[in-house]
């Protein structure tokens, strides 16, 4: 519980940092607060059955692995004898000790009940804790105590408790609630921000506590939050506790107006002796030190510890927890390339002793409205790819990145050659219709000439013919038949039917004849004689009808058709 009401003082002071706030931090867990918000959320037997507060611990602690935050669980000692009173009465043990009935020079502090379900639970997080490579400090008696000195002394960047009295043992940064959904964040108060803003500094809180109540004493009857915050700066942060030592606190009573004076109290002192040196293991020890040594991951233990609680194959708890490691190796790979930096030794990537654990880049992604790749990890056993932040990767191996890039402006490059070759076959595919366009247009000009050709070839031979007729409408009829003549009017006669058998259409009837240039018609023999050369009527009429589509020769409406068709196939391909 910590100090009644301070929590509702410092409220001002409290901040909302994202979770990443934390990467790169060594911070300690006052265990025993976690698992009790961890356990208060599930309740039920169900819930405790299926061990959901220890899976909840897992999630937490696999999202700060990812962020290379480094955390060492401390754990609460025996009770000491100044709770005693506080502790009974929270579980509800006997009678109630007025804690100025008890003679605390004659009580020790007491040994926890280690076979109690709640300390099965803080058993439980120790071995999943110690398998995921974060290692345990038992504290000799409170656990944010220890955390506090821990913090003090700078060993760690902040401490994880839900006690607001680790501000009274000397706490700098501390953290008292985290959530994972979204994006994460955590719940801070600074130390030098409850000074700033509030004027209060370690020596008034301590002094809030004595009239506010705590674990440690039973405070001021009556007096709330405000009027102790008034009382305790009037006095200041420097003379506070000693006013307090050397007079008790009857002069509260008199400030309010009471009647009854409170005395000197000798616990007074014990309590404040409490905060400021609690039992604790120094932060010199041995067995501190050894507690901040860096661990290493277990992974066949987690597995086997995972199936045990969770019933979890081998598969699920890798997806779970492998992309955290590969994560904060890579951060901590990041980091050892900015110490190197730091000091002047800019090394290229494949000059680094220690190898990048970043194989390649395989695609960029968009998480959560972050920029992030997809990677490849090199050397890690069980895992092939995962998703990564785009800044550690520009911090870690920004060459990877330089690497990525290259790639797809490769990849891009010979995308767009396959496509010009489609660009071509178009081209030829094009070009081939053109082609067969101008040959239709030819055939279908070839069937226009011959035809012109072969009216005005007709219509000369007709008039060759006509001239030839009249003019022999002068012989006489012994003329013709003279011998002399026969041969030459058997070679005209003879010339007469070649140019109508190589004509189409000559004819002749009684009456007015019409001749079809463009329709072939059997030649005709010529019987000419004195009769057929007599002067007559016949009128021989020649009509051209090559530019008439309605008597257009087959072949050359089928020429047409097809041009047409073939203009309106190209028409719906470019549409």
């Amino acid at each position: 519980m910590g100090v009644k009401n301070l929590w509702d003082l410092l409220e001002s002071c409290k901040k909302r940092v994202p979770l990443h706030h934390l990467q790169n931090k060594r911070v300690c867990v006052d265990l025993s607060c976690w698992m009790v918000q961890l356990h208060s959320v599930s309740k039920s037997h169900a819930c405790v059955k299926e061990k959901v507060y220890l899976k909840g611990l897992f999630h937490r602690l696999r999202a700060l692995i990812a962020l290379n935050c480094s955390l060492v669980f401390v754990t609460d000692g025996s009770i000491p004898a100044i709770k005693l009173s506080t502790y009974r009465r929270r579980l509800n043990v006997g009678k109630e000790v007025a804690q100025n009935e008890t003679n605390l020079q004659k009580v020790t502090s007491l040994r926890r009940n280690m076979g109690s379900e709640f300390s099965c639970m803080i058993k439980e997080a120790k071995m999943l804790g110690m398998a995921l490579g974060i290692s345990c400090l038992n504290g000799i008696e409170e656990a944010e105590a220890q955390c506090a000195l821990l913090n003090f002394e700078s060993l760690c960047d902040g401490c994880f408790s839900l006690d607001s009295d680790i501000f009274l043992f000397g706490a700098r940064t501390v953290y008292r609630d985290i959530c994972l959904g979204d994006g994460g964040y955590v719940v801070c108060y600074e130390m030098t921000d409850i000074e700033r803003k509030l004027g209060l500094g370690r020596d008034s809180l301590i002094a809030l506590s004595l009239l506010l109540g705590s674990d440690y004493y039973q405070g001021v009857h009556g007096l709330g939050p405000e009027s102790a915050c008034q009382i305790v700066k009037s006095i200041g942060d420097k003379d506070v506790l000693k006013k307090i030592a050397s007079e008790g606190l009857g002069w509260v009573k008199k400030r309010r107006g009471g009647k009854n004076d409170l005395g000197r109290d000798d616990n007074i002192l014990k309590v404040i002796n409490a905060y400021m040196k609690p039992k604790c293991h120094s932060a010199d020890s041995d067995i501190v030190h050894k507690v901040l040594a860096q661990y290493t991951f277990q992974r066949a233990e987690l597995q086997q510890l995972c199936a045990e609680f969770f019933l979890w194959p081998s598969e699920k708890t890798d997806g779970y927890i492998l992309p955290s490691v590969a994560e904060r190796d890579l951060r901590r790979f990041a980091n050892l390339r900015l110490t190197s930096s730091k000091v002047g030794l800019n090394l290229p990537l494949h000059e680094i002793p220690v190898k990048c654990p970043v194989s390649e880049i395989i695609k960029s992604r968009r998480v959560q409205g972050r920029e992030c790749y997809e990677v490849s990890w090199e050397g890690m056993d069980g895992l092939e790819t995962s998703i990564v932040p785009a800044d550690l990767i520009e911090s870690a191996c920004h060459e990877k990145i330089l690497e990525f890039e290259e790639r797809k402006a490769q990849r891009k490059k010979q995308n767009n050659q396959k496509r010009r070759p489609k660009k071509k076959e178009t081209n030829s595919s094009l070009a081939e219709l053109d082609l067969k366009l101008q040959n239709l247009l030819l055939d279908n000009n070839s069937l226009r000439d011959e035809a012109n050709f072969n009216a005005s070839d007709s219509s000369e031979s007709v008039s060759r013919i006509t001239t030839f007729m009249a003019d022999e409408a002068d012989l006489n009829t012994e003329d013709l038949l003279h011998p002399s003549h026969d041969i030459e009017h058997t070679g005209l006669i003879q010339n007469t039917s070649n140019i109508y058998s190589r004509n189409k259409a000559v004819s002749t009837t009684g009456k007015n004849e019409i001749i079809d240039l463009l329709s072939p018609s059997p030649p005709k023999k010529f019987n000419f004689s004195s009769k057929s050369l007599q002067p007559s009527d016949q009128n021989i009429e020649v009509i051209n009808l090559s530019d008439s589509e309605n008597d257009m020769s087959v072949e050359h409406k089928q020429k047409t058709k097809e041009l047409r068709l073939f203009l309106a196939s190209i028409r719906n391909e470019i549409h």
